[in-house]
């Protein structure tokens, strides 16, 4: 093993998080194009886009769901292979990469079994109307086809991305998504094909990302490699990955289930034009969490590697750096939201009626999540440290403790507009959350460094 393997443990902080992180913020910005452009081209299809970009943010629950999927193998594997890496047990951190893949593959398989069958129902579940099923199944209908290529292109770029190699990664979401950008006009409007459009070019663009994923893990730049032998699966080294996965699964599957439960109580108050704002709104919340979830991602190789090596004082110092990033860039967006947001409604919708009330809702909606920098370096650093209980009870906290109640206490608490009670659940939920985070991290992260 040659000596560029141990820069993780010898680079300076600042540099090194600025290293990793600007590629995988850029591909969490770039991966957020996979998950907004369509509706910004649906959005402003002629004649019937306001109906079509709530029918197709109805879809956003399940898409939730595969990516959770993903996230459940990839982000637990790969922080335990980082782990290895720094003990110097090269062998078993490829034979987690090899677990994951394989792990990967299987899931992807039961899943597009399950779209393909009841995906009408599920939409019908998640708060589909009579005005928008068709337009939910019509994407979901292709969308489900291209699920192998979700589960690779997110799950085994955390292996890339963990490696160190931050470019790398960057580059798999690249590839797609300009690939996504090109084509959804030209399938879209050029060819007349609407919301299946929309879908087609998506799962073009994962397959081209895939290749690329699997040509690098398979190549030999990398320091872990894809190998048949390491594929068959241990329990010893699959069941540890997924369990420290189960955080992030969480954190990513509960926005499903906080999109059902938003889209049929906003559904029940303010009708098609409240679950149609509640499909702009969390596409702008993607704006605060996936640059953030990107951060955490570039500190992950710095706080795994230095945490496996027993490096007490890099393990503080990266957390710490990762804290004040993380808070720097949640109130600057925080503020432009507050300060523009009608800036950001109009991006999703050129409808007058859906964008006056969007903007008065996206105020409430995010009215706290500049203490989102708070709660995304704690859940990370906990992922990142191998902490899977801490990790999953901030998760399980936040989404099902606080905001799901909440969603349905605060209209009858709130009786004189519903529907803004809605909203209000969370920056609410969000507040008390951080307060939970933090105080939790407080002792658990004193007790790791104790333990180094």
């Amino acid at each position: 093993m040659n000596d560029d393997k141990e820069f993780l443990g010898r680079d300076p902080l600042g540099r090194l998080l600025f290293r990793l992180a600007l590629p995988t913020v850029a591909a969490q910005l770039i991966n957020m194009l996979y998950n907004i452009v369509d509706r910004i081209y649906i959005g402003h299809m002629p004649g019937d886009g306001a109906l079509a970009l709530t029918g197709v943010g109805v879809c956003l629950p399940i898409i939730l769901v595969v990516s959770a999927f993903a996230a459940l193998v990839g982000a637990g594997g790969a922080p335990r292979a980082t782990i290895f890496m720094g003990k110097k047990e090269y062998d078993k951190a490829e034979k987690t990469l090899g677990n994951c893949f394989t792990l990967q593959i299987m899931i992807s398989v039961i899943l597009t079994a399950i779209l393909l069958l009841w995906n009408e129902e599920l939409l019908l579940m998640f708060g589909a109307s009579e005005n928008t099923i068709g337009y939910a199944t019509a994407y979901m209908d292709i969308y489900a086809l291209g699920t192998i290529f979700v589960q690779i292109t997110l799950g085994m770029n955390y292996f890339i991305t963990a490696q160190g190699f931050a470019k790398t990664g960057m580059l798999s979401v690249a590839i797609g998504a300009v690939a996504n950008i090109v084509l959804d006009p030209i399938f879209i409007f050029t060819f007349g094909l609407g919301v299946r459009g929309a879908a087609l070019a998506t799962i073009i663009s994962q397959g081209l990302s895939t290749a690329w994923v699997l040509s690098f893990l398979f190549g030999r730049r990398t320091f872990l490699r894809i190998k048949a032998k390491a594929m068959r699966l241990e329990k010893s080294i699959a069941v540890p990955a997924v369990s420290l996965g189960v955080a992030t699964f969480i954190m990513q599957a509960s926005e499903s289930v906080i999109n059902i439960c938003y889209n049929s109580s906003l559904l029940r108050y303010g009708g098609d034009i409240a679950v149609g704002a509640m499909t702009i709104l969390s596409s702008v919340m993607q704006f605060t969490m996936l640059p953030l979830q990107g951060l955490g991602q570039g500190a992950q190789p710095i706080l795994s590697y230095n945490f496996g090596a027993g490096n007490k004082e890099r393990v503080k110092g990266a957390y710490f750096l990762l804290l004040r990033v993380n808070l720097i860039y949640s109130f600057i967006l925080w503020a432009l939201v507050m300060l523009f947001p009608s800036f950001f409604v109009r991006m999703f919708t050129s409808d007058e009626a859906l964008a006056s009330f969007s903007a008065g809702a996206l105020r409430v909606y995010m009215a706290v999540s500049v203490l989102m920098g708070i709660q995304m370096a704690c859940q990370m650093t906990f992922t990142s440290l191998g902490n899977a209980r801490s990790s999953s009870l901030v998760a399980i906290m936040r989404k099902f403790i606080l905001l799901i109640p909440l969603m349905y206490l605060l209209p009858h608490i709130f009786t004189g507009n519903q529907t803004m009670a809605v909203f209000l659940a969370e920056p609410v939920a969000d507040t008390l959350s951080v307060i939970f985070s933090a105080t939790l991290f407080f002792f658990e992260f004193r007790k790791a460094l104790k333990r180094l």
